[in-house]
């Protein structure tokens, strides 16, 4: 009668602590992913500036009448497709991730095509106002660049979380899934040549 005691507190002793380390490991991989979005919607933010910044950099470029309209209109357009595609935290899928980088990117490049223009025109480059929106502009980039280096570190704390053992099977149990952060574009390992 004793041994059933003894083997019934045992069994129950065990339920016990797989339960505590389940409730501690399923706790710890819920805060990883809240980080997960909160470094996302960091990025979101940023985007967001980008975005809410390029108008007043055609507002300073335009003033200049002869300017390159081309170049100008091909900003407003990657702007435009830039703010119609946002990804809220609790959507993150490979799909939708990848459509935003894709043109976010756009917008990048359409904006270093331009800077790139000014270097024609001394009289604008050397305008007070477009070193200002310059200024801006850069540092508006670096954000960027600082919001999506937080977000990988994120993504790559909680998928060592989530890939870990023992770790790995209340994830699973649980239904947390491995998550992608951003990679460099094909060939940006190789030096851009900017010709003028």
């Amino acid at each position: 009668m004793n041994n059933k005691r003894w083997s019934g507190y045992l069994i129950g002793g065990i339920i016990i602590v797989l339960g505590i380390f389940s409730m501690i490991n399923y706790n710890a991989l819920v805060k990883k992913e809240e980080l997960v979005k909160l470094q996302w919607n960091e990025v979101q933010n940023a985007y967001q500036r980008r975005i809410d910044f390029i108008p007043n950099v055609v507002n300073v470029v335009k003033g200049q009448a002869d300017f390159e309209q081309t170049t100008l209109q091909q900003l407003t357009e990657a702007r435009t497709k830039a703010a119609n595609i946002t990804v809220s935290a609790n959507e993150i899928t490979v799909e939708k991730f990848n459509q935003q980088s894709a043109a976010q990117d756009g917008l990048a490049a359409a904006t270093n095509r331009l800077l790139i223009t000014v270097e024609k025109y001394p009289e604008l480059k050397g305008a007070a106002a477009f070193k200002g929106v310059q200024a801006q502009l850069e540092g508006t980039e670096r954000r960027i660049k600082v919001a999506r280096k937080d977000f990988n570190v994120a993504v790559a704390e909680y998928n060592s979380s989530v890939r870990s053992f023992p770790t790995k099977l209340v994830a699973g149990i649980s239904g947390f899934k491995i998550k992608e952060g951003f990679e460099a574009d094909a060939g940006a390992d190789k030096s851009v040549e900017i010709k003028f």
